[in-house]
């Protein structure tokens, strides 16, 4: 297994790339999810710390809409159904409805079952795991974040971050431990 650079080294490289000081980032924006639990996380708490640290401004935008806007950028238009593994059989979905002018929600985000999803017509599917549903694989754009950022003006503090659960998260605590005989 390979050593995978961290999210901060990634963003010093960008920026030495860029040629930018890390006082020239005015803003952040970041996908809010549904995706990966962990790298939701990480992202907002990134953003959380880079704002505290440089008093910089905060955007958190749906990742399916970033999906929505990379796709819209690929070129795919009509009736599209994006679809984001949600784990335990379930998937996120949303359908959308692409055109050259924008990317207009039909159908609100909503966990489904595999089979109901496969059941239900909604155009197009896309989506990280699209291909294993008969559709096409494509994952959300960073550049399109920026782009759906760009001239937004919907600026939040970093303690209302808050990345998008659709299931009510439950955790059971793990019983106390077993005192052994002597």
């Amino acid at each position: 297994m390979g050593h995978e650079p961290s999210a901060m080294a990634m963003i010093e490289e960008i920026l030495r790339q860029a040629a930018w000081d890390h006082e020239a980032i005015e803003c952040i924006a970041v996908g809010l999810g549904p995706g990966s639990y962990t790298g939701i996380r990480s992202a907002i708490a990134l953003a959380q710390g880079w704002a505290l640290a440089r008093d910089v401004r905060l955007l958190g935008i749906s990742s399916v809409e970033v999906l929505a806007a990379t796709a819209r950028a690929e070129g795919l238009r009509g009736a599209i159904r994006f679809v984001i593994d949600a784990q335990r059989g379930d998937f996120y979905r949303a359908d959308y409805d692409l055109d050259v002018a924008a990317a207009r929600l039909t159908e609100p985000l909503a966990i489904v079952g595999r089979d109901e999803l496969l059941r239900t017509s909604g155009g197009t599917i896309v989506g990280p795991e699209a291909d294993e549903l008969g559709g096409t694989r494509m994952f959300p754009d960073a550049a399109q974040l920026g782009l759906l950022a760009d001239g937004q003006k919907n600026f939040v503090v970093g303690e209302s971050l808050e990345p998008i659960y659709l299931r009510e998260t439950n955790f059971v605590k793990a019983p106390p431990p077993r005192v052994l005989p002597v």
